[in-house]
């Protein structure tokens, strides 16, 4: 044989090889992010944070519904490329029992798919294209890389911090110990680069498990469909990389499927199950019903905001959060560190309400993630996370530009109904770039008719920062 035949023999079997495991030549290639953390670590923190799920989220017990959707789920798991298995990683699949078109995966392999998601998909390929893209999620380590990279925002416990990002802002506030408004999504929520890798290897995985990859394309658009006036939620914490079905579509063309499976009849079966339960509460009713995490040493009883709240003092603390900031608050104000920004407030005027911190008198102060330079979007996009946790927030009408520790910065006040005491309150914004990719910000909140009273002291505090 001669060795230029030789040479073509050999190409067309390893042609064929890679065609047996759902591959071309021509697929995107994906390349992980860089990580500080060890595997292991990604495994602790979605021990702990699953820890939390399972206290806080319905999930279905139904070995009818449960089953398949397992089956479905090891299935793609074992159709991981091998560069991107980690042996130590200990992969799950449960069923919420709540209506939203919703699903995440924890780092280090713990995944939640919604009923409704279930509900939703038009065939289990669609449904395996929402698991496959959250699995791409862990086996490319996002989370940890997320926190990675945004380690010098984080004033709390790692782990709620990415719990409260993967699950998304109306969710992710009932799960992490994170702030009154809902900020955990705004500084770990997936990248546009993070969502358009998942995208790629989650085709890629779906080709080398049997299922069309182009069902992830119209699964995007079953979502978009299904999310009602709030806007999808899965859409909302998976920000569209852009173009999205389109490039999915051309990669799938890239991609050979593997053993193609339908699997019309388990998946049919699931969702006629689900069709004859009861209908599933919203995750708001479901998590009302559920013990959740509570501020420091707060019963969760404790409504605050009902009794008299002592005046800010006049004599005034300094406080460092580590490497962040500096800055002075009224010194009958108490500090409460939560995931993801730092609370001061009198007594009485912090509490609980169905488990979720709140406060009704006070500051909320931290950092958040960017991608833009620019600060009037992303103070939009600050207010927009807020607005998310809380449907009674105003929008701003106009902003004002303030001096914030030497930088240009922005002001705006808001109006509210307080969780706590059902009345209207007002939320006085500050915000600027801290020029290292971050956005402070500062919240003063007081109930309407106290406001104009505390707003001395809220612009008091910061005229006291000093950023590092």
């Amino acid at each position: 044989m001669s060795e230029n035949r030789r040479r073509r023999l050999v190409g067309v079997a390893a042609a064929a090889a890679l065609l047996s495991l759902g591959i071309t030549g021509a697929q995107t290639v994906i390349t992980a992010p860089a990580n500080r953390y060890k595997p292991s670590d990604d495994v602790e923190m979605g021990r702990q944070a699953s820890v939390q799920v399972s206290q806080q989220l319905p999930i279905l017990t139904d070995r009818e519904v449960t089953s398949p959707i397992a089956s479905i789920g090891r299935r793609l798991v074992d159709a991981i490329p091998p560069e991107f298995q980690h042996a130590e990683f200990r992969y799950s699949f449960d069923v919420i029992n709540v209506r939203e078109v919703n699903a995440f995966a924890l780092p280090g392999g713990p995944m939640y798919i919604n009923r409704g998601m279930i509900q939703a998909a038009r065939n289990e390929g669609e449904a395996a294209s929402v698991m496959a893209h959250e699995l791409s999620h862990v086996a490319l380590r996002h989370g940890s890389a997320q926190a990675t990279k945004a380690t010098k925002y984080e004033l709390g416990a790692l782990a709620g911090a990415v719990v409260g990002a993967i699950i998304g802002g109306r969710v992710g506030g009932a799960v992490s110990q994170g702030t009154q408004f809902g900020l955990g999504t705004a500084f770990l929520r997936f990248s546009r680069e993070y969502e358009r890798q998942a995208d790629l290897l989650g085709s890629h995985i779906m080709a080398r498990a049997g299922y069309d990859p182009r069902d992830m394309a119209n699964m995007f658009k079953t979502i978009e469909k299904a999310g009602g006036p709030g806007g999808p939620e899965w859409l909302s914490d998976h920000p569209n990389p852009g173009d999205r079905a389109a490039a999915i579509t051309h990669e799938a063309q890239l991609l050979h499927v593997q053993d193609r499976t339908d699997g019309r009849g388990a998946f049919a079966d699931v969702q006629a199950r689900l069709r004859r339960m009861a209908p599933a509460p919203t995750t708001k009713d479901a998590t009302r019903a559920t013990p959740a995490a509570a501020s420091p040493d707060a019963s969760p009883d404790a409504r605050p905001g009902l009794a008299r709240v002592e005046a800010p003092s006049s004599d005034y603390t300094a406080y460092s959060e580590g490497d962040l900031f500096r800055l002075s608050v009224p010194s009958n104000w108490r500090e409460l560190r939560g995931s993801h920004a730092v609370t001061f407030a009198p007594e009485g005027a912090y509490g609980n309400v169905n488990g979720q911190g709140v406060f009704t008198h006070g500051m909320e102060v931290g950092l958040v993630g960017t991608e833009t330079p620019n600060v009037r979007t992303a103070t939009d996009e600050l207010i927009g996370s807020l607005a998310a946790a809380n449907p009674g927030l105003s929008r701003p009408s106009r902003y004002d530009t303030v001096s914030i520790a030497g930088r240009q910065g922005l002001h705006t006040i808001l109006s509210n109904t307080s969780d706590a005491t059902g009345q209207q309150e007002r939320i006085e914004v500050f915000t600027a770039l801290d020029g290292e990719g971050g956005l402070f910000y500062v919240l003063g909140v007081a109930p309407r008719d106290r406001f104009s009273a505390y707003q001395a002291t809220f612009r008091r505090v910061v005229g006291s920062v000093q950023l590092r």
